[in-house]
């Protein structure tokens, strides 16, 4: 393991589904390099005195440890003929089957370890929604799926030394209306825009973390940009890889225009949207993409209100969607920290990322018949808050439209993201950029401006 470890989510998560003695097998989905297997072995060698870890990428001669059957006892024998210094404690050992993408097979496996009891299973991988039906046939009933991402804005604040005290108070200026001073206004904005840039792949930031620069980053995430082109090329079994990559490559370009809704047309000269639907869903399986659908209306529920064949494409990364601007847009911002032409595609992917992080779905609306547009809606129990991204100062008439007009009775208020401070007016409560991250447990909390009188 490269360096200090960076403290993550998944951290806690591990610690309470150890501690739950009804715990299932379970399962880490996420893309390739986000920490999957790094923090599962950080959390395991403190958690059990037997580790028993089999990469099938690295040494796929385990894929014979099912030979005799997918029984606890089956796999414990092959494994120990393969490797006799292997010991298995009951109570007391972690099974940690990694990259399940080169063998999903395993999944059959958890069934039984469930009803063994004695031994702890962990399986991770990338890409593993597109082996996804193979596993979930396999393993349905006796697993736990967990999703992992990128560092979040948050994990980047702790890995800089920042503690749950700061998040604390940035929820409470949130909560009580109460500007941020001039001091942490320009010291948060200045972290936030070094991770706009940077992103939340852990060897991206562990390289800026210990050089204390950006020298070397770029190099990082052009490696792992090469890495993910592989993939397609490795695992896009039975269809066109060219299409795939031609929309990987056209993200970057189509999110820079002013109607960011991605136009299947752009991709290549005579595409059609029913021969590139395969390859929008592999990226999105592949955990690389986020696929943000149109509301047919701006109501609940949000499930089945939209079209699936308009939608905007963000990058699970914005430091790999920085990485692939053009080099003169990269310059300006690394030397000159100006977004140019990219500023609202940024903020947008950022803003997009940020939600699916924290469990949201991405919907956006725009009526064909009018200029009215939201970005997002994040939702509650009993209503539905639309969500707009301000590159620059300037009114939000779309919100107001949609929290005054009496004809959207889901939505009773909405909130605005700037680079601008804390604020609130006609129902629309504004937050920096970097109070993102905070939008859920906000509203968790707040349940903010959800009585119409109080707007």
């Amino acid at each position: 393991m490269a360096g200090r470890y960076l403290k993550r989510k998944i951290d806690d998560y591990l610690s309470a589904w150890k501690s739950d003695p009804e715990r299932k097998p379970l399962i880490v989905k996420g893309a390739r390099q986000v920490g999957k297997t790094e923090s599962i072995l950080h959390f395991a060698e403190k958690a059990y005195g037997n580790v028993i870890y089999i990469n099938f990428v690295e040494e796929p001669k385990y894929k014979l440890i099912t030979e005799d059957g997918y029984k606890t006892e089956d796999i414990i024998r092959n494994i120990s003929r393969m490797d006799p210094s292997r010991h298995f404690a009951a109570g007391d050992t972690l099974l940690f089957f990694d990259e399940l993408q080169e063998y999903p097979e395993i999944a059959a496996s958890l069934k039984f370890f469930r009803i063994d009891g004695r031994f702890d299973v962990i399986c991770s991988g990338s890409l593993l929604g597109i082996h996804y039906r193979r596993i979930e046939s396999n393993s349905v009933g006796y697993k736990t799926d967990y999703s992992m991402f990128s560092l979040d804005f948050e994990e980047f604040l702790w890995a800089k030394g920042y503690d749950g005290e700061d998040t604390e108070e940035m929820l409470r200026h949130m909560e009580t209306q109460t500007p941020f001073n001039e001091s942490a206004m320009k010291t948060y904005g200045n972290l936030f825009l070094d991770y706009c840039i940077l992103g939340g792949m852990p060897a991206v930031v562990r390289e800026y973390i210990e050089r204390g620069t950006f020298e070397g980053t770029l190099d990082i995430q052009r490696q792992l940009l090469a890495d993910y082109r592989e993939d397609v090329r490795k695992y896009a079994d039975g269809m066109n890889q060219a299409r795939i990559l031609n929309v990987f490559e056209q993200i970057p370009v189509q999110l820079a225009k002013d109607n960011k809704k991605f136009q299947i047309s752009k991709v290549a000269k005579g595409a059609r949207f029913k021969d590139y639907r395969g390859c929008i869903e592999w990226l999105k399986d592949a955990g690389v993409i986020h696929v943000c659908y149109c509301l047919n209306y701006p109501e609940l529920p949000l499930r089945g209100n939209y079209d699936d064949s308009r939608y905007k494409l963000y990058f699970f990364d914005s430091g790999l969607f920085v990485a692939m601007m053009d080099e003169e847009a990269q310059e300006d911002l690394r030397a000159n920290r100006n977004l140019g032409v990219y500023k609202g595609a940024l903020y947008e992917n950022i803003v997009g990322e940020a939600l699916v992080k924290s469990g949201y779905g991405l919907y956006y609306y725009k009526r064909e018949d009018s200029t009215l547009e939201e970005d997002f809606f994040l939702r509650t129990k009993d209503f539905l808050v639309p969500v707009e991204v301000k590159a620059t100062r300037g009114t939000s008439k779309s919100l107001r439209t949609l929290i005054e007009s009496g004809k959207y009775p889901d939505i009773v208020c909405g909130i605005k993201l700037t680079a601008g401070n804390i604020g609130f007016s006609n129902g629309i409560y504004t937050f920096p950029y970097f109070c993102t991250f905070l939008l859920r447990e906000y509203i968790r909390r707040a349940k903010p401006g959800f009585k119409r009188e109080e707007i």
